[in-house]
């Protein structure tokens, strides 16, 4: 099983403000579904409550403090561990946040699908640093702003090293 995080940070890290996105880039939502489509993802309440609804084609899994709560669709657990365990025979996983779980979730991540976003903006949460020597970059794809999206981004793809 390989464990992986997906995140777009801004260049200060910059994940979200207020349990929402920084940012509107469309070629990153869309690079998101094809990463994660068909698998297994483990996201924090506060995540799930931003995007609003289980994400289609995908295992929601969400981690919770709340024993109680139930969401149609979507499987619940109460620690990484335990969502870890829950997907133990996928052959990948992906973490989709928050930033409470990207940096729990860090030190037992072989990959990470990192977009960045090439501006910094005002946050209130932030993705862990990424130490250059734990990680190795495998694939890089710059892409300027255009009609759609309004900001210079890249996405990149790490290897523990």
């Amino acid at each position: 099983m390989n464990i992986s995080i997906v995140v777009a940070i801004s260049q200060n890290n910059a994940i979200g403000k207020n349990n929402q996105l920084l940012w509107h880039l469309p070629a990153d939502l869309k690079h998101f579904k094809e990463i994660t489509s068909g698998n297994c993802i483990i996201m924090g309440r506060k995540t799930y409550d931003s995007i609003g609804r289980p994400l289609p084609n995908r295992r929601n899994v969400v981690i919770t403090r709340n024993t109680a709560l139930k969401i149609e669709d979507v499987e619940i657990v109460t620690s990484l561990e335990d969502a870890i365990s829950l997907c133990e025979n996928e052959k990948e996983i992906f973490i989709i946040g928050g930033a409470e779980i990207y940096k729990e979730a860090l030190a037992l991540t072989d990959t990470i699908y990192l977009t960045t976003v090439h501006q910094h903006y005002d946050a209130d949460a932030f993705f862990p640093e990424i130490k250059s020597e734990d990680w190795l970059e495998i694939d890089s794809e710059s892409h300027k702003a255009d009609e759609k999206n309004k900001v210079d981004y890249t996405f990149s793809t790490l290897k523990r090293r």
